[in-house]
């Protein structure tokens, strides 16, 4: 396990089919942290929504991100570490996050071409967001600028290899922020 520091929130965002969960829940037990899944948080009339191929729009999106920013809160708060997996997939959806949380998060961004996830989400079975979707995941995503509080890593390889490179990373920001 990498030593990291806890309390902290950490976001593992991206578009649908790039591996948030299944990262996400392994960068959890890698720095002893609880995993939450944002698609949970989604209030049903999203879920309904998505299932028949509809695109949210940012009107659906604000209660859910600010739920997603009041579960960190809570976590934090109780002195636990929390690795959420969600799209994330513009600044101002983090911004309203981090505004929710009313602490520091960082957003580690799963990065691949278009190509490489449609793939691996026809591959997958039982979920709601349906691969026609994609489309619009991609047009609405912004990547992370410079100004802010995280970094891209890329998912060609194992999600072992992966989450172990996300938690270096956060490592390596910890070693490097002034105590």
């Amino acid at each position: 396990m990498v030593n990291v520091q806890a309390p902290q929130a950490v976001v593992v965002m991206g578009v649908a089919g790039s591996g948030k969960t299944t990262i996400a829940t392994l960068l959890a037990a890698r720095i002893g942290g609880d995993f939450v899944d944002a698609d949970d948080l989604h209030p049903a009339e999203n879920v309904a929504k998505m299932a028949t191929g509809t695109p949210l729009t940012d009107d659906d999106r604000w209660p859910w991100l600010a739920e997603v920013g009041t579960v960190i809160r809570e976590h934090l708060a109780a002195g636990r570490p929390v690795v959420v997996a969600c799209s994330a997939l513009r600044r101002l959806y983090r911004e309203a996050i981090i505004a929710s949380a009313g602490a520091p998060v960082r957003f580690a961004h799963l990065d691949r071409s278009y190509e490489l996830i449609a793939a691996r989400m026809a591959a997958r079975a039982g979920h709601f967001m349906p691969t026609g979707l994609l489309d619009s995941q991609f047009a609405t995503l912004e990547p992370l600028e410079p100004d802010e509080p995280g970094f891209a890593v890329a998912i060609d390889g194992s999600p072992d290899a992966t989450a172990e490179a996300i938690a270096f990373r956060l490592d390596d920001a910890r070693k490097a922020s002034p105590a």
